[in-house]
């Protein structure tokens, strides 16, 4: 097979070497992740900004202007409140601990520095004000938490460690930064899951099946020709960029020689009965393609909520996801909810029913909370009943993975506008994340082997495990 088609298996190829360049991987010093320690963990990105107040956080006896119309109801778990619009959810709060109080160092208010915030822990630079949507991701950027956990964890036996899926967000050239290995190195980049809207059973890895007339044993006859050819420029192995594709050949040939590369993202083994129970979406069958992976022993899966531009665009005033600028109680009650309430709800309850929930971290965070006060005036103001960007204020619901279900952590104001108790900052959500997941050795080496700490000014919330 030629070069290019082993980049491609790889899922990052060249397109993905400007993300972040190869560096020296920190010695493996801690012990193995202890008993109790989660052995993976799924990110349920809500791509656009989820609206807290609307979902969470409910102010019932907050000024009309703030409250919205919607109540909050009973759950499984007495004291957890959740939003009527989120009733099968409601039926799992027993397994969930919602953070109410996760604020924010506020310097842009937009998408690309909420994104970069929440998924590397790590406060944006003055670059994010200065370039706003035209801020790309950068080299010597802090690493997704995704890739902190997939360096960290010993290698799966034919999986990458870091699966995202069902689109890397947002449409070049505005990909949003945060969510690669960046200074870390590319080697530890996720691999790019991609589906849609139109045919949600089918996730399409980059060559996760043999083409034409290539057998197993005539690719692993190439592989030996490889190998010759590669002892031939043993001399230039000490060049990072060489080692790194050594590494990338042998990620891809992983990927193409082993069976369960393939079924892993075959929906279609799922009874119907369970693909009806996740919701026929693409982020529905996302979930439990999650599911499937972490069920593998991928160590960390990411599925990036995926928006319908054609339906809802127009109608929510966005590019179709949570990002509700207008028409926000429509646009949460009639779609957005609907979906998210079936497809999460179903994962929780799968992966408890399976036994596999106390060993599975499921978080939910998105880049941005909605403002408070309603009425965007890019919308129509008071009248276009939208919700527009807010920063200073989110909640990120966790469970599974030895953490305490039932439980509300922390509290924002009256409004909803800023935590009052307990704040906490992604940096802590992100170390938490870390904790739950048995790592504890956060010291990583640049490629002159200087070593710094992954994550600062931070500690796990200890108190919801």
């Amino acid at each position: 097979m030629q070069r290019r088609q082993f980049l491609v298996a790889s899922g990052l190829g060249f397109a993905g070497m400007r993300f972040g360049t190869p560096t020296t991987a920190a010695p493996q010093t801690t012990a193995p992740p202890a008993k109790k320690s989660a052995k993976s963990t799924i990110l349920f990105f809500l791509c656009g900004g989820a609206s807290h107040l609307d979902m969470w956080d409910l102010k019932p006896n907050a000024p009309s202007d703030y409250r919205g119309p919607f109540q909050p109801i009973q759950t499984s778990a007495p004291g957890v409140r959740l939003s009527e619009h989120l009733p099968m959810l409601a039926k799992q709060a027993h397994h969930l601990a919602l953070v109410n109080s996760v604020g924010a160092t506020v310097n842009t208010n937009d998408h690309h520095a909420g994104y970069y915030h929440n998924l590397t822990g790590h406060i944006p630079d003055q670059s994010f004000v200065t370039k706003g949507n035209n801020r790309t991701p950068q080299p010597d950027d802090w690493p997704f938490m995704g890739s902190v956990v997939a360096e960290r964890r010993p290698a799966h036996k034919s999986l990458p460690n870091a699966i995202t899926l069902p689109h890397m967000p947002s449409r070049a050239p505005y990909t949003r930064p945060g969510q690669f290995a960046a200074k870390l190195g590319v080697e530890h980049d996720p691999m790019y899951i991609q589906g849609t809207r139109e045919e949600p059973l089918k996730l399409r890895g980059p060559a996760l099946s043999l083409q034409g007339n290539i057998s197993p044993d005539r690719l692993t006859e190439r592989r030996s020709l490889l190998n010759q050819l590669d002892s031939a420029r043993r001399d230039f192995d000490d060049f990072a960029e060489i080692a790194t594709m050594n590494k990338q050949q042998e990620r891809a040939f992983s990927l193409l020689l082993s069976s369960e590369s393939t079924s892993a993202f075959d929906l279609h083994e799922e009874s119907p009965a369970t693909i009806e129970r996740y919701g026929k979406t693409i982020n529905g069958m996302s979930l439990l393609a999650a599911r499937r992976l972490v069920e593998a022993g991928v160590p960390f899966v990411t599925v990036f909520w995926k928006g319908d531009l054609n339906r809802l665009g127009k109608k929510c005033k966005s590019a179709g996801s949570w990002d509700t600028h207008g028409s926000n109680f429509e646009c949460l009650k009639e779609d957005l909810l609907p979906e998210f309430d079936r497809a999460y709800s179903a994962l929780i309850e799968d992966l408890a029913t399976r036994g596999m929930l106390d060993e599975t971290l499921v978080m939910v965070t998105s880049e941005m909370g909605r403002k408070p006060k309603i009425g965007d005036p890019r919308s129509g103001g008071k009248t276009g009943a939208g919700r527009d960007h807010w920063t200073h204020c989110l909640t990120d619901v966790l469970a599974g993975g030895g953490i305490k279900g039932g439980q509300t952590y922390g509290a924002s104001d009256r409004y909803g506008e800023y935590p009052l108790k307990s704040p906490v900052t992604p940096a802590d959500i992100t170390h938490t994340v870390y904790h739950a997941m048995g790592i504890h050795d956060l010291i990583a080496y640049d490629k002159l082997d200087r070593p710094y700490f992954l994550l600062e000014d931070s500690q796990p919330l200890t108190a919801l495990f």
